[in-house]
């Protein structure tokens, strides 16, 4: 029963509101038309001119929502009119109040209380001039249904606005949420594509310099830059097709193959050593499940922390220590390369990116020159009880 209800509500909603209010306004007056017929003896018999007014009263009601105050005004004519005449006294007073509710409804407060004070008229000439009816008891029925259609229409009007101001703050957090996957993604990209360009370039480097004196030297370069590169159009092939879900790539790489984790982080290794790092992989404590954002977050600050190591500190020792604890996470990359400049603050994007995604995790991060030189990255993430594991 519930479920049909809520259907046949979506199923008015979705009509012309001209329809729905025709429909009222026919109802009113055809129920108006049957009830001056059959009983009569409450005021003159009906004539054509009292199943005109009828028409006028109730009518307008089909553009209450477009001109409500109008409406209101014509409606409550009318039915001054029909009883002034001596018509039936106890017909023909709905109409003025579905038009009062339809001004407070939609239109103003000022358009509201004039209209509130018509009806209020109207509704006491009826009843006043009914049978036993005193004008003080009609006066008090006409303020009481007065205020109550009035709060009525106030209600729904702030409850449409309310709605109207949901789906505005629905839309503009969509927006917010495309923003921020936009930027998650680009620097995904740019993650990717600094850390295997910085691989190329320096390989290439290489590559060049040796081609003529160590040809095996030469073609061991090659064969790293051959992999960098389609390492790194696999990634961003991935990523994009994020953006383009409905044109799959069918190339030897699936585009949604899994993003690379901490368990990635052997093939990392293996690249960088063969770009010319030295690298000691240390791993303390039980591995476990991580939840993926954050594996990934981990992945790329060692890939970051390499990347700047190639770039700037050269063929240089690097000790990778990843430290399971059983409420933190633990990752440390270190290296005997020159440091920075004493004094001077470590900063650029890659910097800038792994400090993003730490505090994305609630984490904490410090990148350095410790006192005996090189260079020290230390990120901690803490691990909650839903996050821990074993891994298969």
């Amino acid at each position: 029963m519930r479920i049909s209800l809520a259907l046949l509500a979506r199923q008015l909603s979705a009509l012309d509101s001209r329809l729905l209010d025709g429909a009222l306004a026919t109802a009113l007056v055809v129920g108006s038309w049957a009830w001056e017929i059959l009983e009569q003896g409450k005021g003159h018999p009906p004539t054509p001119l009292s199943m005109t007014l009828t028409v006028l009263v109730n009518a307008p009601l089909t553009w209450r929502r477009r001109a409500p105050f109008t409406v209101l005004v014509v409606s409550v004519g009318a039915s001054l009119t029909y009883h002034f005449l001596g018509y039936h006294m106890g017909l023909n007073s709905i109409g003025p109040l579905v038009a009062l509710y339809s001004v407070a409804a939609h239109a103003s407060r000022k358009a509201t209380g004039v209209g509130a004070v018509l009806v209020i008229a109207e509704w006491t000439h009826s009843s006043a001039n009914q049978p036993g009816v005193a004008l003080w008891s009609a006066l008090g029925q006409s303020i009481i249904v007065a205020v109550w259609s009035v709060s009525t229409g106030i209600v729904v009007q702030l409850l449409v606005e309310r709605g109207r101001q949901l789906a505005e703050e629905h839309d503009a957090a969509a927006r917010r949420a495309v923003v921020y996957e936009r930027v998650r993604i680009a620097r995904e990209l740019h993650d990717v594509v600094a850390h295997h360009m910085s691989v190329i370039s320096v390989q290439a480097g290489l590559g060049r310099y040796v081609a003529l004196s160590d040809p095996a030297t030469a073609h061991t370069t090659l064969g790293v830059i051959a992999d960098a590169s389609h390492e790194a159009l696999a990634e961003v092939r991935r990523l994009l097709s994020i953006l383009r879900p409905e044109a799959p790539d069918h190339d030897d790489e699936t585009p949604y193959t899994t993003m690379p984790g901490l368990r990635s982080l052997d093939a990392l290794v293996e690249r960088m050593r063969a770009a010319g790092l030295t690298i000691r992989l240390t791993v303390d404590g039980e591995p476990r499940t991580l939840p993926p954002g954050l594996d990934l977050c981990a992945y790329r600050i060692v890939q970051e922390s390499l990347t700047n190591v190639l770039k700037h500190a050269g063929p240089a020792h690097v000790d990778i220590r990843l430290t399971y604890e059983p409420d933190a996470l633990n990752l440390r990359v270190t290296d005997d390369g020159p440091g920075v400049v004493p004094g001077a603050r470590p900063c650029g994007h890659g910097l800038i990116g792994m400090t993003e995604r730490v505090t994305l995790y609630e984490g904490m991060i410090h990148a350095g020159s410790p006192p005996g030189g090189g260079f020290d990255v230390l990120a901690t993430f803490p691990l909650f009880p839903s996050e821990e594991g074993r891994l298969t």
